[in-house]
């Protein structure tokens, strides 16, 4: 499972990014994070943009309550999915 961390204002999730992917969806689990691959590629923030329209369209969540928090100019993020609880994207997950 990735890792997950509850906060006041949301959850915190550990993401993996592969940019300039054929295909671009989230296929899997890769160690303790959820792993997104991306056909953009990651210059000008383009990866960036792309992982959350992903997540966006994945947790049923508009793009505006999605933010990443730390690793924005790394494959390795934490992004905030504001407005969640862990069980809702663990269940999420689960179902994929």
């Amino acid at each position: 499972m990735p890792e997950i961390n509850e906060r006041e204002e949301g959850v915190v999730l550990t993401v993996w990014v592969q940019p300039r992917s054929s295909r671009a969806g989230i296929v899997g689990i890769q160690r303790d994070a959820l792993k997104i691959k991306v056909c953009s590629p990651s210059q000008e923030n383009r990866a960036n943009k792309e992982t959350i329209e992903i997540l966006a369209d994945f947790f049923k969540i508009p793009k505006s309550k999605i933010s990443i928090l730390s690793g924005k100019t790394f494959r390795r993020k934490k992004v905030l999915l504001y407005g969640k609880k862990c069980d809702d994207i663990l269940k999420t997950i689960e179902q994929f």
